[in-house]
């Protein structure tokens, strides 16, 4: 690509860490190849991209945007007002920073910067995660160049000619964990000789798992299982609480964790919801999985997610109904069984896409040409 001058990319996606993390990817993916490339991005105020994206290193604008409530209530009268505002402000930010692409990841905080972008006739790129398109990047489709996906069959939601099969991507770190494996046990202070379990619900967290584990917490600690624990922010005070009349020199609860690669590499089994940024993490981890879909999802698509990797003997799935009865005696089941547990692993990995963020990122480079 003939470089006239650094490059200068806006990238916006927020809300969740499924449509962040895969922004910051391709972010670092891109200053890998030009160092002096200057990357703004645009997000929500208040929401976790306004934090997560500095501690990677890059500066953030936050727009006074936020989503459609699905239950009744007043602030979804503020939603138009919010909207026009953000997409006038989307309007300066593009006239002042001239970007030459806009990337957008989905959710909400990506919408105002996606509609200016392509109306004003900017380089313009949406990646989408999941099987089922969010409304932020489906409201922009007919009108980007092009359109990166992690499964098949998205015509559905999509213009056809516009798609490119790429996968999700995913951060750098976790690419090499096998080679982590000494130095995590270390990071989390436990016992090469003890089984580990990494449970972790999302960015957000997930109320069921949480649940699901401190029911039958027990029953882990007679086993002496290590446990790495992702509560999310909302959860973290209640089950800190609730685990303080137990032993918990084998247990690391956090409310976020920033060392996902150590966290993947100390791990034996993964409990997880099925979002289709945590399925593309998984793959590439390639850690013994069981899956806890969400049910409040649009479309159920967590359970598709979860399914493409069940049929192919990948990962296990206990259903959300099912997790507070279910959940931990499966966890440990495949945990002290070496033969599931190395069956599970090797398919797992072989549904990975370790070349989604290169890809993507190739598919950027062509649109700037």
């Amino acid at each position: 690509m003939k470089k006239e001058k650094p490059y200068r990319l806006i990238i916006s996606g927020g809300g969740t860490g499924g449509h962040i993390f895969p922004a910051i990817a391709i972010a670092n993916e891109f200053r890998q190849r030009y160092p002096d490339a200057q990357i703004l991005f645009v997000g929500a105020q208040g929401k976790m991209e306004m934090v997560r994206v500095p501690e990677a290193g890059y500066k953030i604008i936050g727009l006074w945007i936020s989503g459609i409530q699905r239950k009744l209530t007043w602030k979804n009268l503020l939603f138009p007002f919010k909207l026009v505002f953000s997409y006038l402000r989307a309007v300066a930010i593009l006239q002042r920073f001239k970007p030459h692409a806009v990337i957008g990841t989905g959710g909400y905080a990506s919408g105002p910067i996606m509609m200016a972008a392509t109306r004003l006739g900017y380089a313009t790129v949406i990646q989408e995660q999941n099987s089922f398109a969010g409304l932020a990047n489906k409201q922009v489709a007919s009108r980007v160049k092009k359109v990166c996906v992690a499964y098949e069959g998205m015509e559905n939601y999509f213009p056809k000619e516009k798609i490119v099969l790429t996968g999700n991507p995913v951060r750098k770190d976790l690419l090499e964990i096998d080679s982590k494996r000494s130095k995590a046990l270390g990071h989390f202070g436990f016992d090469a000789n003890k089984k580990t379990l990494l449970i972790i619900g999302g960015s957000l967290g997930a109320r069921t798992i949480n649940k699901s584990i401190l029911k039958n917490v027990e029953k882990l600690q007679e086993t002496e299982v290590q446990i790495i624990w992702q509560t999310g922010k909302g959860y973290y005070v209640d089950c800190k609480e609730a685990l303080s009349k137990y032993d918990l020199r084998r247990v690391r609860l956090y409310d976020f964790l920033k060392e996902m690669d150590l966290a993947y590499a100390a791990a034996d089994v993964v409990i997880s919801r099925s979002g289709a940024l945590a399925v593309s993490e998984l793959c590439i981890a390639g850690k013994a999985t069981i899956l806890v879909p969400s049910p409040n999802v649009a479309e159920d698509h967590q359970t598709k997610n979860a399914m493409a990797l069940v049929i192919k003997d990948a990962a296990v799935l206990v259903k959300d109904v099912d997790a507070m009865k279910s959940l931990v005696d499966t966890a440990l089941t495949v945990l002290f069984d070496e033969v599931r547990c190395q069956r599970l692993q090797t398919n797992i990995k072989a549904l990975a896409r370790p070349g989604a963020t290169s890809d993507i990122v190739n598919e950027i480079e062509e649109l700037i040409k």
